[in-house]
């Protein structure tokens, strides 16, 4: 087709396309139709978070941290009941911000 290795990589990486002209000529050589060719694959994508849906992830991790925590600290008798309650009202006080986030 006369065309460099070059400009085949620019085409493969998207920072070129194939002139018009050589499309029927590529077609044939790769065995396909000028039709498939044209087709335009889009890009998956990604679906981006919203500060407020990070937000309100961040608080119920929180609040399920101090849960467990509370929790595995008891079992293993390394908390006193004032700070165990310092660890619950946080994570209370995280589930409730989540909530009350949710309800606009």
């Amino acid at each position: 087709m006369g065309v460099t290795d070059k400009a085949v990589s620019k085409w493969e990486r998207d920072l070129s396309c194939p002139d018009i002209n050589s499309l029927p000529t590529l077609a044939e050589t790769l065995g396909g139709s000028v039709e498939e060719l044209m087709q335009i694959k889009k890009k998956a994508e990604t679906p981006k978070a919203s500060v407020s849906e990070i937000v309100e992830t961040v608080l119920k991790g929180i609040a399920l941290a101090m849960g467990v925590t509370v929790t595995v600290l008891t079992i293993l008798d390394a908390v006193d009941a004032k700070s165990g309650m310092i660890l619950l009202g946080l994570g209370l006080t995280c589930a409730g911000i989540s909530l009350m986030n949710g309800k606009k």
